[in-house]
């Protein structure tokens, strides 16, 4: 098939929770919370005693070289494994899809090109779930699932809006609808996360000129 990727392994493997895998994600979940107190100092900051800031500062400074420490770390296990690696190189010639997002795809969504679009939306926590009552219409809403993988695909999908131009035209027809900046943006997550599950699936690289729209 034309733009099919050849992976060096049988991509199966990657949901496999063997103890290398577990000690990859415990690394992506300290960098998570590195980052969590990088910017909680950050944002102490601005608001702390001129005499606290040269501490703040300091603190700052050493958070930020261990989170080069632990990227350096991720870089050399992520080598180790041609299966991830490959993994990583699909999901990032998405525009908007960075490292960060990419290897919290790899690690944390296993499931990711081995279920329907629906059922890997709820898997998120991006499936609008109904509030009703009887006749009464509430709002729809998302909860649930798996937090650090939503997360990493917001911060995605906010720079996708602006650099994709299939999520840019997506965010722009849905305001131009009349929809919510907020609701506008979940459902560009949604479309990005259906997006990237094809891929996977199909083992096929980025091609925007194919790629159909479903709201």
């Amino acid at each position: 098939m034309r733009g099919r990727i050849k992976l060096a392994e049988d991509t199966s493997q990657i949901g496999v929770a063997d103890a290398e895998t577990e000690d990859w994600r415990a690394l992506l979940a300290r960098r998570r919370q590195l980052v969590a107190m990088r910017t909680a100092a950050q944002n102490r900051l601005g608001s702390a005693p001129p005499r606290l800031h040269a501490a703040i500062e300091a603190h700052i400074t050493w958070l930020n070289e261990r989170l080069a420490t632990l990227d350096n770390d991720l870089d050399t296990t992520l080598q180790a494994r041609p299966v991830w690696r490959a993994r990583e190189d699909l999901l990032r010639r998405v525009p908007g899809i960075g490292p960060v997002c990419a290897r919290t795809l790899v690690l944390d969504l296993p499931e990711l090109g081995t279920l329907s679009r629906q059922h890997l939306a709820a898997l998120v926590g991006l499936a609008p779930f109904h509030r009703d009552s009887g006749t009464l219409r509430g709002t729809r809403t998302i909860w649930g699932g798996r937090a650090q993988v939503r997360t990493a695909l917001y911060m995605s999908t906010l720079v996708a809006v602006r650099y994709n131009p299939v999520l840019k035209a997506f965010d722009q027809r849905l305001r131009a609808a009349g929809q919510l900046a907020q609701v506008a943006l979940v459902a560009c997550m949604r479309q990005l996360l259906t997006i990237l599950n094809a891929m996977v699936k199909r083992q096929t690289p980025w091609q925007p000129q194919e790629v159909d729209i479903v709201a």
